[in-house]
């Protein structure tokens, strides 16, 4: 039966309709996709967010620029440094290396009291010293009156060639963090410590006792639930060696870009769990964990970080004196503590180690500390 005109023009005007819904809930379910897909992927939004930013947090890692002589062209004694890394970008925005006078009362302490060992201060901004009369370029120069102090550049795209890490770099997880220079600073301390062992410390701590007679792979307990990476400690021997390695690897294998802990704090504290073949930081105290020591709070954080504020109130020095009296370093916790401006005449526990420990840094500094 052949079909008719008027059939035939159906037909063909409901194949047409058919298509266009076909398009429609195809270019729908397409959108659908990719909304789901960017809602679910924060790490895509974080790349968008950065590529509109004017100054990515790392922004100036790989600018072209006047820079300190390379740590890389240097070979530090193994084991018998301190290190410390400076991760922002400050000093490339200034065009010259600066520092803050907390963080100069950190290096002097540290150099004053283990005149036995070189102090590096690993700078990831490129700059030069350059004297103007500053606050900052005064205090450069009294930490360099200290012959065991090193100011030094460390280029990250060249540090971490050929070590474990070296690909999660490369592949910007780093760089895309949602705590980015925190977790450069977590990347920074292993490799250094697995590079030249020797002991890492946060820019944040007074150092108020020598370390010569501490252990030398330690870490230090913040609380009977965690240990902390502000203070570690690797020695060059293949033990050591192994220990930071395994740190590397456990960095390589679990980094979060969107968790702060987990990348230092957390690091430390896996590698402990295991050595000490315990869950419990309370139970890693005081015992030897096949050659690394794990130090109870009092001694690197005799203050916990939720209490930090009694570092600044006069009326709990004595209480601070009290905890603090057989302890090798104080911690402000200066991610919280870092809008405190004492004066000089202050009686808070934090000035007063700051006039016994870093003395010249205390009297070189303007107005308040």
């Amino acid at each position: 039966m052949l079909m008719q005109p008027s059939m035939i023009h159906t037909l063909i005007m409901l194949g047409r309709s058919n298509k266009k819904r076909i398009a429609l809930v195809g270019t729908l379910c397409f959108l659908l996709i990719c909304v789901t897909n960017l809602l679910s992927e924060e790490l895509l939004l974080r790349k968008i967010y950065l590529y509109f930013m004017s100054n990515p947090p790392l922004y100036c890692y790989r600018m072209p620029g006047e820079s300190l002589p390379d740590i890389l062209e240097i070979d530090p004694p193994r084991g018998k440094s301190i290190f410390f890394h400076e991760t922002s970008c400050k000093s490339y925005k200034h065009k010259k290396i600066v520092i803050e006078k907390r963080q100069a009362c950190a290096i002097e302490s540290a150099a004053k009291l283990n005149e036995n060992r070189s102090v590096y201060v690993l700078f990831t901004s490129p700059g030069i010293i350059r004297y103007e009369g500053t606050e900052s370029d005064n205090l450069i120069k009294v930490l360099l009156t200290y012959k065991n102090v090193h100011l030094l550049r460390v280029n990250f795209d060249n540090y971490t060639k050929n070590t474990p890490i070296e690909n999660l770099y490369e592949e910007g997880y780093i760089k895309y963090s949602q705590y980015a220079q925190s977790h450069m600073s977590d990347l920074l301390r292993y490799v250094t410590l697995w590079k030249y062992g020797g002991i890492y410390l946060d820019l944040d701590v007074i150092v108020i006792r020598s370390f010569s007679n501490l252990a030398e792979n330690f870490a230090g307990a913040e609380s009977q639930s965690a240990v902390a990476a502000g203070v570690l400690s690797f020695n060059d021997s293949e033990l050591g060696h192994d220990y930071a390695a395994a740190c590397l690897y456990d960095l390589e294998s679990n980094y979060k870009y969107d968790d702060w802990g987990n990348n230092g704090p957390g690091v430390i504290t896996r590698l402990l769990q295991d050595l000490c073949d315990t869950k419990k930081v309370s139970e890693m105290v005081n015992k030897n964990c096949n050659g690394f020591k794990v130090y109870p709070p009092s001694y690197f954080y005799p203050i916990a970080w939720n209490k930090w504020k009694m570092y600044f109130q006069e009326e709990n020095s004595d209480e601070v004196f009290k905890l603090s009296q057989f302890s090798y370093t104080i911690h402000v916790w200066n991610k919280l503590s870092f809008r405190e401006r004492l004066p000089h005449s202050s009686n808070a526990s934090y000035v007063w180690f700051a006039r016994k420990f870093c003395p010249q840094v205390y009297q070189t500094s303007r107005g308040y500390f």
